[in-house]
């Protein structure tokens, strides 16, 4: 994300409300105490640095997931980047059960450009950015077809976690070998034989006994 902000990591804020103190440590967690003298007071873990919420190609907040279990599911926390004068926690709400929302004030972020995504990339990503931005342009793909991209240009460069089926069909992908052409075939096929011939050399200097399937 925006190097500016990594000077937040290693701090804490704490924000107290009614009898809970909340502590968000910008890239680590976010955590709740209850400040009471019962018994089983409760204090966890509301969700642990995960990934950038992006909007409009902007950085918009911080999603800490994976917290402490809530009956089915995790606890887990948006933390909202607001302009602030000082760096300080204001505000904390939970719209949905064991889903948190945090209002987070740092003058780190009233910058017009504080908070985009795009100087943050690597070169490669933004010329691929900048070639989907032309085929929008030109109208050759959709505008869904260019959320698809910039999401995957997100996740490349680490901003987004890849959900579970992106990362199988990209190992899938990895393991499958595919030609376009008959040349690029022909040239792999030279390539693994040669590699083959070498194995087969190199198993016999081991005295290993080389068994080939007649039938591939």
């Amino acid at each position: 994300g925006p190097a500016h902000l990594f000077r937040l990591a290693g701090k804490c804020f704490s924000f107290v409300e009614s009898t809970y103190k909340y502590e968000f440590c910008p890239f680590h967690n976010v955590t709740q105490h209850e400040q009471t003298f019962r018994w089983n007071a409760y204090s966890g873990i509301l969700g642990i640095w995960h990934e950038w919420e992006i909007s409009n190609n902007t950085f918009v907040g911080m999603w800490m997931r994976e917290g402490d279990s809530c009956e089915t599911k995790s606890r887990q926390t948006k933390v909202h980047l607001v302009c602030g004068k000082s760096n300080k926690l204001a505000y904390v709400s939970e719209p949905s059960t064991c889903v948190y929302s945090l209002t987070f004030e740092t003058p780190l972020v009233c910058h017009p450009h504080s908070l985009l995504v795009y100087p943050t990339l690597t070169e490669a990503l933004q010329r691929k950015w900048d070639e989907a931005e032309q085929l929008l342009y030109d109208e050759l793909i959709t505008d869904q077809g260019y959320k698809k991209i910039l999401k995957e240009i997100f996740e490349e460069a680490g901003l987004l976690k890849a959900t579970e089926e992106n990362e199988v069909e990209k190992q899938s992908k990895k393991v499958t070998l595919e030609f376009e052409t008959v040349e690029k075939c022909s040239k792999e096929y030279k390539q693994l034989s040669e590699e083959i011939k070498k194995l087969r050399v190199l198993l016999g200097q081991h005295g290993i006994a080389y068994k080939g399937n007649s039938g591939e």
